[in-house]
């Protein structure tokens, strides 16, 4: 089943990189280049997942997963944040706003394909 996800993210690279990823796999794709962007997108179009960057402009990744938890409508969506941020910290801080997971940069494409299926399908 095609699942909708949205990436958050201001990198080209890293864009087109999980862009191609997730649509090998099956699901509808659309890209947010920065926070505000993505709140707009997910209230356009509620997606099943959203692959947030933490390092935005305009609003950072912990603020946008923080909005998202914070809007009962939205309430089913799952978030992984993908950062450079590795502290522990930041990975609490991460968790403690709502995200279901929390992956650094760089990532291994096989481990980032791993971690939507297990969050989508429960695999």
């Amino acid at each position: 089943m095609p699942y909708s996800i949205l990436v958050v993210e201001d990198e080209p690279n890293i864009i087109d990189s999980l862009s191609f990823l997730m649509r090998r796999e099956g699901h509808d794709v659309r890209v947010a280049q920065d926070g505000d962007a993505a709140l707009k997108a997910v209230a356009a179009a509620r997606p099943d997942l959203v692959i947030l960057d933490v390092m935005l402009p305009e609003r950072d990744g912990f603020e946008v997963c923080r909005l998202i938890r914070a809007n009962d409508q939205w309430q089913g969506i799952k978030i992984i944040l993908l950062t450079a941020k590795g502290r522990d910290s930041d990975r609490e801080k991460g968790m403690a706003v709502g995200a279901n997971d929390y992956i650094t940069k760089p990532f291994s494409t096989r481990e980032i394909v791993a971690r939507v299926r297990e969050l989508l399908e429960g695999t």
